[in-house]
């Protein structure tokens, strides 16, 4: 099939803008509500890069951080301008800060963030995994975001990034297990003790 020089501008323009994918990292259950939780803190000293890794959101978004509950005041990776691999500099962490990413969706008005507890519809609006890295875009934390209120599609790649430097933490089913385990275990015995 013969492209012709319309169609090749035009794909040129969309990798241009950062509209295009840059290997899209699939959620494993689209059209649910990520049922996980994540914790995201600064694994090392230094500073916190995020990297534009795709947008299939029609709404103009950006990227920020709260750094222990505190806005950074950077933001920027504006979904429909910024190419793919491009990085965001937030600046320096110390190892262990906790952070908390979101987007502002100025479409709407609406701002979602990775801490589900702080969304106003109660909705979790992020995935993440680890990413091995390619292309423009390195190795790190992969978070892909929901953009619209209750979760939309429930697709989570309406905003992706990649970020640098970050730790994430998720509650692993056979810890928990063992631990609820465990304290039914110490209740029994402090049950039969008193008798």
């Amino acid at each position: 099939m013969a492209l012709n020089a319309k169609s090749v501008l035009a794909a040129l323009a969309l990798a241009a803008t950062g509209s295009a994918f840059a290997g899209t990292i699939p959620y494993p259950n689209t059209g649910a509500e990520n049922a996980t939780t994540y914790t995201f803190t600064a694994a090392a000293t230094g500073d916190l890069t995020a990297y534009f890794m795709g947008t299939g959101a029609t709404y103009d978004e950006t990227l920020g951080v709260l750094i222990n509950g505190v806005d950074s005041g950077v933001t920027g990776l504006e979904n429909h301008t910024t190419a793919i691999g491009t990085a965001l500099d937030f600046g320096p962490v110390t190892a262990g800060d906790t952070l908390t990413f979101y987007i502002d969706v100025s479409t709407t008005g609406d701002t979602w963030f990775s801490n589900q507890a702080m969304n106003g519809d109660g909705v979790n609006h992020v995935y993440s995994t680890s990413y091995a890295g390619g292309g423009a875009v390195p190795a790190g934390t992969y978070v892909g975001f929901e953009d619209l209120p209750s979760g939309g599609d429930f697709n989570y790649t309406d905003e992706q990034f990649v970020f640098t430097n970050v730790a994430s933490s998720v509650p692993e089913p056979a810890n928990v297990a063992l631990m609820l385990a465990g304290v039914g275990l110490l209740g029994l015995g402090l049950r039969r003790r008193a008798r």
